[in-house]
């Protein structure tokens, strides 16, 4: 496994927040805080297997050219609007998107399709909007929708004019 800064930093921050915990409310309360982590580590982990499953697979069953030819930068605001649309009916959490979006981004996705990918899924993940609908109103959905309806594809146009010079 590689540790990068990342990694190492939210190793070191999980201690540093034990260590407080344990100092301001007593060792059952850091052991139960663990555990708490624990037990919704152990709740997700199928869900994460399943998305670097499906990542991986991506990246072997369909063909970098294909994936460069409809989403790659070449393919420019097609690529776009097809990483929008796709983030938008992503279903899950970010740890089963940001895979998927990685896989597409290594197997020839151009960054702009897979910003577009990652904001319209952020904005728009079609799954939440009957519970936005159920919980606000669905004037309110609507509003929201067309309101942000041109971000996606915004990000993804500045995300490749960007990476023009940014290597």
């Amino acid at each position: 496994m590689k540790l990068n800064t990342i990694t190492i930093g939210f190793v070191v921050a999980a201690i540093v927040f034990f260590g407080i915990t344990y100092w301001l409310e007593g060792g059952s309360k850091a052991i139960n805080g663990v555990r708490s982590g624990l037990s919704t580590f152990i709740s997700v982990l199928p869900l994460i297997i399943a998305a670097m499953i499906i990542a991986g697979l991506i990246e072997v069953l369909i063909p970098k050219e294909m994936i460069a030819n409809i989403l790659g930068s070449e393919a420019g605001i097609k690529g776009i609007l097809i990483g929008g649309f796709a983030g938008a009916v992503m279903p899950g959490p970010p740890y089963v998107s940001f895979p998927i979006a990685a896989s597409l981004f290594h197997s020839g996705a151009g960054i702009g399709a897979v910003v577009a990918f990652i904001t319209a899924w952020a904005l728009w993940q079609i799954t939440r909007i009957p519970l936005e609908i159920a919980f606000i109103s669905s004037k309110f959905v609507l509003i929201r929708i067309l309101s942000t309806l041109i971000f996606p594809i915004l990000a993804g146009i500045l995300a490749q004019y960007i990476a023009q010079f940014i290597s």
